[in-house]
Protein backbone atom coordinates (compact mmCIF):
# COMPACT_ATOMS: atom_id res chain seq x y z
CA UNK A 1 0.00 0.00 0.00
CA UNK A 2 1.60 3.48 -1.27
CA UNK A 3 0.50 6.38 1.27
CA UNK A 4 1.51 9.91 0.35
CA UNK A 5 0.67 12.17 2.76
CA UNK A 6 0.91 15.51 1.81
CA UNK A 7 -0.72 18.40 3.99
CA UNK A 8 0.01 22.16 4.57
CA UNK A 9 1.21 23.94 7.84
CA UNK A 10 -1.11 24.23 10.91
CA UNK A 11 -0.73 28.00 10.65
CA UNK A 12 1.19 29.13 14.45
CA UNK A 13 1.12 25.87 15.39
CA UNK A 14 2.98 23.20 12.86
CA UNK A 15 4.98 23.46 9.66
CA UNK A 16 3.31 20.96 7.09
CA UNK A 17 6.51 18.83 7.90
CA UNK A 18 5.39 18.73 11.78
CA UNK A 19 2.16 17.23 10.68
CA UNK A 20 3.00 14.66 8.19
CA UNK A 21 5.50 13.56 10.73
CA UNK A 22 2.43 12.73 13.25
CA UNK A 23 -0.04 11.48 10.75
CA UNK A 24 2.43 8.93 9.95
CA UNK A 25 3.16 7.85 13.48
CA UNK A 26 -0.47 7.39 13.89
CA UNK A 27 -1.16 5.62 10.66
CA UNK A 28 1.80 2.97 11.60
CA UNK A 29 0.19 2.00 14.35
CA UNK A 30 -2.20 0.18 12.64
CA UNK A 31 -0.71 -0.18 9.24
CA UNK A 32 2.94 -1.52 9.19
CA UNK A 33 3.63 -2.66 5.33
CA UNK A 34 2.95 0.65 3.80
CA UNK A 35 4.76 2.43 1.34
CA UNK A 36 4.87 6.20 3.39
CA UNK A 37 5.71 9.71 0.69
CA UNK A 38 5.59 12.78 3.11
CA UNK A 39 5.50 16.12 0.29
CA UNK A 40 5.23 19.00 2.75
CA UNK A 41 2.80 21.30 1.27
CA UNK A 42 1.51 24.72 1.26
CA UNK A 43 -0.33 27.20 -0.55
CA UNK A 44 2.31 30.23 -1.58
CA UNK A 45 1.60 32.06 1.90
CA UNK A 46 3.44 31.61 5.18
CA UNK A 47 4.92 28.41 5.37
CA UNK A 48 5.73 28.11 1.84
CA UNK A 49 9.39 28.52 1.81
CA UNK A 50 9.78 25.42 4.71
CA UNK A 51 7.53 23.54 3.09
CA UNK A 52 9.45 23.24 -0.14
CA UNK A 53 12.78 23.23 1.48
CA UNK A 54 11.36 20.19 3.54
CA UNK A 55 9.58 18.68 0.68
CA UNK A 56 13.51 18.80 -1.99
CA UNK A 57 15.46 18.53 0.99
CA UNK A 58 16.71 21.79 0.36
CA UNK A 59 19.03 24.65 2.92
CA UNK A 60 17.19 27.77 4.50
CA UNK A 61 19.85 30.86 3.77
CA UNK A 62 19.71 33.56 6.62
CA UNK A 63 20.76 36.74 5.74
CA UNK A 64 20.34 40.50 7.14
CA UNK A 65 18.19 42.63 5.05
CA UNK A 66 16.09 46.29 5.21
CA UNK A 67 13.03 45.80 6.86
CA UNK A 68 9.70 48.20 6.06
CA UNK A 69 10.77 50.97 8.48
CA UNK A 70 14.71 50.78 7.06
CA UNK A 71 15.69 48.99 10.28
CA UNK A 72 18.30 46.16 9.73
CA UNK A 73 16.53 42.49 10.55
CA UNK A 74 17.47 39.11 9.93
CA UNK A 75 14.90 37.13 7.48
CA UNK A 76 15.31 33.48 6.05
CA UNK A 77 14.52 32.44 2.20
CA UNK A 78 15.20 28.67 0.55
CA UNK A 79 16.93 27.12 -1.93
CA UNK A 80 15.07 23.70 -3.03
CA UNK A 81 17.32 20.43 -3.30
CA UNK A 82 17.84 20.89 -6.83
CA UNK A 83 20.21 23.99 -5.86
CA UNK A 84 19.05 26.07 -8.66
CA UNK A 85 16.09 27.62 -7.74
CA UNK A 86 15.08 29.98 -4.37
CA UNK A 87 11.94 30.13 -2.47
CA UNK A 88 11.00 33.57 -1.12
CA UNK A 89 8.50 34.85 1.25
CA UNK A 90 8.33 38.64 0.86
CA UNK A 91 7.10 38.93 4.27
CA UNK A 92 9.64 37.82 5.83
CA UNK A 93 11.15 41.05 4.75
CA UNK A 94 8.66 43.05 4.06
CA UNK A 95 5.84 41.77 5.74
CA UNK A 96 2.98 43.78 7.93
CA UNK A 97 3.99 41.72 11.38
CA UNK A 98 7.52 43.24 11.21
CA UNK A 99 5.59 47.59 11.74
CA UNK A 100 4.26 47.68 14.96
CA UNK A 101 0.56 49.11 14.60
CA UNK A 102 1.02 52.20 15.69
CA UNK A 103 3.71 52.56 13.05
CA UNK A 104 2.03 51.09 10.35
CA UNK A 105 2.37 53.61 7.13
CA UNK A 106 2.45 52.75 3.98
CA UNK A 107 3.82 56.19 2.44
CA UNK A 108 6.80 55.51 4.27
CA UNK A 109 7.36 51.51 4.34
CA UNK A 110 9.71 49.90 1.92
CA UNK A 111 10.05 46.57 -0.51
CA UNK A 112 13.71 47.15 -0.15
CA UNK A 113 14.35 44.00 1.87
CA UNK A 114 12.49 42.22 -0.87
CA UNK A 115 14.92 42.92 -3.58
CA UNK A 116 17.73 42.31 -0.94
CA UNK A 117 16.65 38.34 -0.45
CA UNK A 118 16.50 38.56 -4.63
CA UNK A 119 20.10 39.66 -4.81
CA UNK A 120 21.08 37.23 -2.24
CA UNK A 121 19.67 34.35 -4.22
CA UNK A 122 21.40 34.95 -7.11
CA UNK A 123 24.80 35.43 -5.47
CA UNK A 124 23.90 32.24 -4.37
CA UNK A 125 23.74 30.73 -8.51
CA UNK A 126 19.77 30.51 -8.29
CA UNK A 127 18.53 31.33 -11.86
CA UNK A 128 15.21 30.43 -10.87
CA UNK A 129 12.73 32.34 -8.63
CA UNK A 130 9.10 31.52 -6.56
CA UNK A 131 8.35 34.90 -4.83
CA UNK A 132 5.54 34.42 -2.07
CA UNK A 133 4.14 38.04 -1.95
CA UNK A 134 1.26 37.24 0.85
CA UNK A 135 1.41 39.78 3.60
CA UNK A 136 2.88 42.78 2.24
CA UNK A 137 3.05 46.30 4.85
CA UNK A 138 3.73 48.53 1.65
CA UNK A 139 1.88 50.46 -1.02
CA UNK A 140 4.85 50.96 -2.95
CA UNK A 141 4.96 48.84 -6.46
CA UNK A 142 7.66 47.19 -5.77
CA UNK A 143 10.19 50.16 -6.23
CA UNK A 144 12.05 49.52 -2.66
CA UNK A 145 12.80 46.23 -4.20
CA UNK A 146 14.19 47.33 -7.99
CA UNK A 147 16.05 50.11 -6.35
CA UNK A 148 17.88 47.06 -3.91
CA UNK A 149 18.62 45.63 -7.41
CA UNK A 150 19.96 48.39 -9.03
CA UNK A 151 16.95 50.34 -10.47
CA UNK A 152 17.41 53.85 -9.94
CA UNK A 153 13.97 55.69 -9.53
CA UNK A 154 14.80 59.07 -9.86
CA UNK A 155 13.23 62.67 -9.81
CA UNK A 156 13.03 65.51 -11.62
CA UNK A 157 16.92 66.92 -10.63
CA UNK A 158 18.03 63.52 -11.39
CA UNK A 159 18.34 62.14 -7.71
CA UNK A 160 17.16 58.70 -6.00
CA UNK A 161 13.49 59.19 -5.18
CA UNK A 162 12.59 58.36 -0.77
CA UNK A 163 11.85 54.93 -0.19
CA UNK A 164 7.94 53.91 0.30
CA UNK A 165 4.90 54.72 -1.25
CA UNK A 166 5.00 58.57 -0.81
CA UNK A 167 8.47 59.10 -2.48
CA UNK A 168 6.78 58.06 -5.72
CA UNK A 169 4.98 61.43 -5.68
CA UNK A 170 8.15 62.40 -6.96
CA UNK A 171 9.22 59.95 -9.50
CA UNK A 172 10.14 61.84 -12.54
CA UNK A 173 11.64 58.69 -14.84
CA UNK A 174 13.32 55.17 -14.08
CA UNK A 175 17.09 54.64 -15.22
CA UNK A 176 17.59 50.22 -16.04
CA UNK A 177 21.14 50.58 -16.72
CA UNK A 178 22.32 49.24 -13.68
CA UNK A 179 19.80 46.49 -13.29
CA UNK A 180 21.82 43.59 -12.03
CA UNK A 181 22.68 41.74 -15.04
CA UNK A 182 21.79 38.32 -13.45
CA UNK A 183 18.08 39.34 -13.71
CA UNK A 184 17.76 38.80 -17.48
CA UNK A 185 18.83 35.09 -17.21
CA UNK A 186 16.67 34.36 -14.46
CA UNK A 187 13.16 33.37 -14.40
CA UNK A 188 10.45 34.52 -11.70
CA UNK A 189 7.45 32.88 -11.13
CA UNK A 190 5.46 34.95 -8.62
CA UNK A 191 2.91 32.77 -6.21
CA UNK A 192 -0.52 35.05 -6.11
CA UNK A 193 -4.33 34.21 -5.59
CA UNK A 194 -5.59 38.07 -6.22
CA UNK A 195 -6.10 39.13 -9.46
CA UNK A 196 -6.85 43.17 -8.48
CA UNK A 197 -5.31 45.12 -10.92
CA UNK A 198 -2.50 47.90 -9.82
CA UNK A 199 -5.09 51.02 -9.37
CA UNK A 200 -8.69 52.20 -9.16
CA UNK A 201 -11.71 50.39 -7.44
CA UNK A 202 -10.10 46.92 -7.70
CA UNK A 203 -6.82 48.16 -6.80
CA UNK A 204 -3.95 47.80 -4.61
CA UNK A 205 -4.13 50.74 -2.23
CA UNK A 206 -8.15 50.91 -2.84
CA UNK A 207 -8.60 47.42 -1.48
CA UNK A 208 -5.14 46.30 0.79
CA UNK A 209 -3.87 50.20 1.76
CA UNK A 210 -6.35 50.61 4.59
CA UNK A 211 -5.17 47.43 6.07
CA UNK A 212 -1.43 48.19 6.02
CA UNK A 213 -2.19 51.68 7.50
CA UNK A 214 -3.18 53.91 5.32
CA UNK A 215 -6.10 56.78 5.55
CA UNK A 216 -8.71 57.27 3.32
CA UNK A 217 -6.81 60.28 1.90
CA UNK A 218 -3.42 58.40 1.55
CA UNK A 219 -5.17 55.89 -0.26
CA UNK A 220 -6.40 58.44 -2.92
CA UNK A 221 -2.86 60.00 -2.83
CA UNK A 222 -1.38 56.11 -3.16
CA UNK A 223 -3.35 55.37 -6.18
CA UNK A 224 -2.87 58.31 -7.84
CA UNK A 225 0.95 57.65 -7.20
CA UNK A 226 1.03 54.18 -8.22
CA UNK A 227 -1.36 55.27 -11.40
CA UNK A 228 1.81 57.85 -12.38
CA UNK A 229 4.30 55.45 -11.98
CA UNK A 230 2.68 52.81 -14.30
CA UNK A 231 2.98 55.06 -16.72
CA UNK A 232 6.45 56.09 -16.44
CA UNK A 233 7.29 52.31 -16.22
CA UNK A 234 5.24 52.20 -19.35
CA UNK A 235 7.19 54.95 -20.82
CA UNK A 236 10.89 53.95 -20.09
CA UNK A 237 10.88 50.29 -19.17
CA UNK A 238 8.68 49.49 -22.09
CA UNK A 239 5.70 47.17 -19.96
CA UNK A 240 2.32 48.10 -19.42
CA UNK A 241 0.90 46.92 -16.05
CA UNK A 242 -1.73 49.15 -14.94
CA UNK A 243 -4.29 46.97 -15.51
CA UNK A 244 -2.79 43.44 -15.29
CA UNK A 245 -4.48 41.28 -13.48
CA UNK A 246 -2.57 40.54 -10.17
CA UNK A 247 -0.39 43.74 -10.51
CA UNK A 248 -2.32 45.37 -7.14
CA UNK A 249 -1.31 42.46 -5.09
CA UNK A 250 0.81 43.05 -2.39
CA UNK A 251 0.37 46.93 -2.75
CA UNK A 252 1.85 47.15 -6.34
CA UNK A 253 4.64 44.38 -5.84
CA UNK A 254 3.32 41.94 -8.82
CA UNK A 255 3.50 45.33 -10.69
CA UNK A 256 6.83 45.51 -9.87
CA UNK A 257 7.98 41.94 -10.29
CA UNK A 258 6.28 41.91 -13.48
CA UNK A 259 7.70 45.23 -14.59
CA UNK A 260 11.23 44.70 -13.62
CA UNK A 261 11.81 40.63 -13.38
CA UNK A 262 9.18 40.03 -16.13
CA UNK A 263 8.08 37.65 -13.70
CA UNK A 264 4.77 35.35 -14.31
CA UNK A 265 1.90 35.19 -11.58
CA UNK A 266 0.56 31.63 -10.86
CA UNK A 267 -1.68 30.11 -8.24
CA UNK A 268 0.17 29.37 -5.23
CA UNK A 269 -0.67 25.64 -4.22
CA UNK A 270 -0.24 24.91 -8.69
CA UNK A 271 3.79 26.63 -8.15
CA UNK A 272 4.14 24.46 -5.06
CA UNK A 273 2.96 21.49 -6.26
CA UNK A 274 4.85 21.57 -9.26
CA UNK A 275 8.29 22.32 -7.97
CA UNK A 276 7.74 19.60 -4.61
CA UNK A 277 7.02 16.78 -7.35
CA UNK A 278 4.03 16.25 -6.13
CA UNK A 279 2.10 14.39 -9.41
CA UNK A 280 5.10 11.91 -9.84
CA UNK A 281 4.05 10.44 -6.57
CA UNK A 282 0.34 10.56 -6.92
CA UNK A 283 0.06 8.50 -10.31
CA UNK A 284 0.59 4.99 -8.56
CA UNK A 285 -0.49 6.01 -4.40
CA UNK A 286 -3.54 3.82 -2.76
CA UNK A 287 -4.18 7.07 -0.93
CA UNK A 288 -3.73 10.69 -0.20
CA UNK A 289 -3.90 12.13 3.08
CA UNK A 290 -3.59 16.28 3.04
CA UNK A 291 -5.01 18.74 5.35
CA UNK A 292 -4.79 22.28 7.12
CA UNK A 293 -5.46 24.30 10.46
CA UNK A 294 -9.08 24.85 9.07
CA UNK A 295 -11.06 23.45 6.38
CA UNK A 296 -14.44 25.64 5.39
CA UNK A 297 -15.73 27.11 2.61
CA UNK A 298 -12.65 28.90 1.93
CA UNK A 299 -10.78 25.86 1.46
CA UNK A 300 -12.08 25.20 -1.91
CA UNK A 301 -10.47 28.49 -2.99
CA UNK A 302 -6.87 28.05 -3.97
CA UNK A 303 -5.85 26.08 -0.84
CA UNK A 304 -3.94 23.24 -0.17
CA UNK A 305 -6.19 20.77 0.59
CA UNK A 306 -8.28 21.41 -2.51
CA UNK A 307 -4.86 21.45 -4.69
CA UNK A 308 -3.46 18.13 -3.49
CA UNK A 309 -7.37 16.62 -3.46
CA UNK A 310 -7.54 17.41 -7.66
CA UNK A 311 -4.40 16.42 -8.67
CA UNK A 312 -4.87 12.91 -6.79
CA UNK A 313 -8.22 12.66 -8.80
CA UNK A 314 -6.18 12.91 -11.64
CA UNK A 315 -5.53 9.36 -10.80
CA UNK A 316 -8.38 8.31 -9.36
CA UNK A 317 -6.90 8.13 -5.82
CA UNK A 318 -9.08 8.66 -2.62
CA UNK A 319 -8.48 12.08 -0.36
CA UNK A 320 -8.94 11.82 3.64
CA UNK A 321 -8.17 15.58 4.79
CA UNK A 322 -7.42 16.16 8.79
CA UNK A 323 -8.17 19.62 10.16
CA UNK A 324 -8.16 21.05 13.64
CA UNK A 325 -11.30 22.88 12.64
CA UNK A 326 -13.58 21.48 10.72
CA UNK A 327 -16.42 24.37 9.75
CA UNK A 328 -19.97 24.36 9.45
CA UNK A 329 -20.16 25.24 5.88
CA UNK A 330 -17.15 22.36 4.82
CA UNK A 331 -19.21 19.72 3.24
CA UNK A 332 -18.65 21.71 -0.01
CA UNK A 333 -14.98 20.40 -0.24
CA UNK A 334 -16.47 16.79 -0.89
CA UNK A 335 -17.18 18.29 -4.38
CA UNK A 336 -14.03 19.48 -4.72
CA UNK A 337 -11.89 16.29 -4.74
CA UNK A 338 -11.70 15.30 -0.90
CA UNK A 339 -13.51 11.85 -0.01
CA UNK A 340 -13.27 12.06 3.58
CA UNK A 341 -12.84 14.75 6.52
CA UNK A 342 -11.29 14.15 10.01
CA UNK A 343 -11.39 16.67 12.97
CA UNK A 344 -8.27 16.29 15.33
CA UNK A 345 -10.21 17.51 18.01
CA UNK A 346 -12.63 14.69 19.66
CA UNK A 347 -13.94 16.79 22.99
CA UNK A 348 -14.33 20.38 24.01
CA UNK A 349 -10.89 22.17 24.99
CA UNK A 350 -9.38 25.38 24.54
CA UNK A 351 -7.16 26.60 22.18
CA UNK A 352 -4.17 26.57 23.93
CA UNK A 353 -4.64 23.14 24.99
CA UNK A 354 -5.24 22.24 20.77
CA UNK A 355 -1.98 23.52 20.14
CA UNK A 356 0.02 21.96 22.91
CA UNK A 357 -1.14 18.59 21.82
CA UNK A 358 -2.11 18.70 18.03
CA UNK A 359 0.47 16.19 17.29
CA UNK A 360 -0.67 13.93 19.76
CA UNK A 361 -4.06 14.38 18.54
CA UNK A 362 -3.52 14.26 14.48
CA UNK A 363 -1.45 10.73 15.39
CA UNK A 364 -4.27 9.77 17.42
CA UNK A 365 -7.43 10.63 14.65
CA UNK A 366 -4.72 9.38 11.52
CA UNK A 367 -4.78 5.89 13.35
CA UNK A 368 -8.98 6.16 13.85
CA UNK A 369 -9.13 6.46 10.34
CA UNK A 370 -7.08 3.64 9.60
CA UNK A 371 -8.46 1.37 11.58
CA UNK A 372 -11.86 2.39 9.42
CA UNK A 373 -9.03 2.07 6.26
CA UNK A 374 -8.01 -1.60 7.44
CA UNK A 375 -11.74 -2.41 8.16
CA UNK A 376 -12.57 -1.67 4.38
CA UNK A 377 -9.45 -3.64 3.21
CA UNK A 378 -10.99 -6.71 4.87
CA UNK A 379 -14.62 -6.61 3.39
CA UNK A 380 -13.48 -5.67 0.20
CA UNK A 381 -12.03 -9.35 0.02
CA UNK A 382 -15.71 -10.59 1.59
CA UNK A 383 -18.70 -11.27 -0.76
CA UNK A 384 -21.69 -8.69 1.33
Amino acid sequence: MKIVIAPDSFKGNLTAKEVADAIEVGIKRVINDAEFIKVPMADGGEGTVQALVDATKGQIITIEVTDPLGNLIKADFGILGTQDTAVIEMATASGLPLVPRDKRNPMLTTTYGTGELIRSALDKGCRKLIVGIGGSATVDGGAGMVQALGVRLLDKNGNEIPRGGGGLEHLDHIDVSSLDPRIAETSTIVACDVDNPLVGPRGGPEVFGPQKGATPEMVKMLDRFLDKYADIIKRDVGVDVKNVPGAGAAGGLGAGLMAFLGAHLRSGIDIVIEASGLEKYLKDADIVITGEGKIDRQTIYGKTPIGVARTAKKYGVPVIAFAGNVGDDSQVVYDNGIDALMSIISYPMTLDMAMERSQEFLADSAERVFRLVKIGRRLNTISL
